[in-house]
Order: structure tokens, then sequence, then C-alpha cells
């Protein structure tokens, strides 16, 4: 797997948890509150948006990032990919037969969960590579989390290229005085024949 495949399915996974987090918080009080099942979606789908902001917010802000700057960059990285996963899922679960009238304690319901989470995570990790090949999505908060890494390795590729260059350079002195001794060699034979 290649490092921006890598990256997307981090990013998708990550959305994954929180979504998963918020949906079963949001189902689980639904079901305690007697909520109808309309509203008790609502309620998971807007809780499965805040754990899912709150697990990448988090360390980002541990990064040094303020906390409006980076609630900034999670709406824009992960909005769409929850948006996704969230259609995806709750899809999935209203065509699997009684997932979602089961309730928390029926196997169903469970089954039906892992089954729609791991369809949304099929359907949600093109959708971050496709952001991350745009320079957006989790490419934003990998580059706030890993900045000063990669400036770090910046200032030691100078050295680095320094480095090549010094061998480049003892390459052609060499060649110049092979060349010089070859020009040598040559030139003795002559000064002999003179002399005699």
């Amino acid at each position: 797997m290649n490092s921006r495949n890598s990256m997307a399915a981090n990013a998708t996974l990550h959305c994954l948890t929180g979504c998963a987090i918020g949906e079963i918080a949001g189902l689980m009080i639904g079901t305690a509150l007697g909520l109808s099942t309309a509203v008790t979606i609502a309620l998971a789908v807007g809780l499965a948006f805040l754990f899912g902001y709150a697990l990448s917010t988090l360390p980002l802000i541990q990064a040094g990032l303020g906390f409006f700057a980076a609630l900034s960059v999670v709406f824009a990285a992960d909005t769409l990919s929850i948006a996704v996963m969230e259609i995806v899922d709750n899809l999935v679960m209203a065509i699997i037969p009684g997932a979602m009238d089961g309730g928390l304690v029926n196997p169903i319901f469970w089954l039906g969960m892992m089954i729609a989470l791991t369809v949304a995570f099929i359907a949600a990790f093109p959708v971050n590579r496709y952001l991350i090949d745009k320079g957006k999505g989790h490419a934003l908060t990998h580059q706030f989390m890993h900045g000063d890494e990669h400036s770090g390795h910046a200032q030691h590729d100078p050295g680095a290229t320094q480095d090549q260059d010094g061998h480049v350079q003892d390459h052609e002195s060499h060649a110049a005085h092979h060349e010089a001794g070859v020009k040598e060699s040559t030139a003795e034979p002559g000064r002999s024949q003179h002399h005699g």
C-alpha cells in the first residue's frame, strides 16, 4: 500500500471510529428515551459528526494549534468524509430487515451495524483518497501535525546534497588526475627518442 492509500485508510478509519461512537451513543440515548426512529437517527448522525470532529480536533490542539483554528481545519478535512459515511451507513441499516427496529439487545442490530460500518468504510475510502490527492481532507491535518517533521527533513536535505556534490567533485578530480597521468605516459616515449 502506498503512502497516499495508507493515509486515506487511516483517515477513513479515524472518521469511522468517531461515527461508530456517535451512532451507538445516539441509538442508546434514543432507545432509552423512547424517541421515534427518525429522531433517533437524527441524534445518532449529529453525535457521529460531533465525535468525528472531536477525534480529529484533539490531536491538532495537542500539536499546538488553537481550538478554533483546529476546528476550521477539521471542518474542511472531515465533513465530506463523515457525510458520505453517515449516508451510506444509514442506508445500509435501513435496507437490512429488522436492523433499525430490533433495539440494542437484538443481535440483528449489531450485525447490521457491523455490515453498515464496513460498507461505509469502503464508500468513504475513495473520497478521502481523492481529497488527499487534491491536497485537501486529511492532507490538511497531516500537514499541521507533521509540519515540523517535514521541515526538519528539509533542513537535512541541503547537507545531503552537499555530500553528493562532494562525491561528484572527488570523481571529477580523480578523472582529471587520470587524464594527466595518461598524457604524461604518452609523452615519455617521445622524450626518450629525443634524448637518444
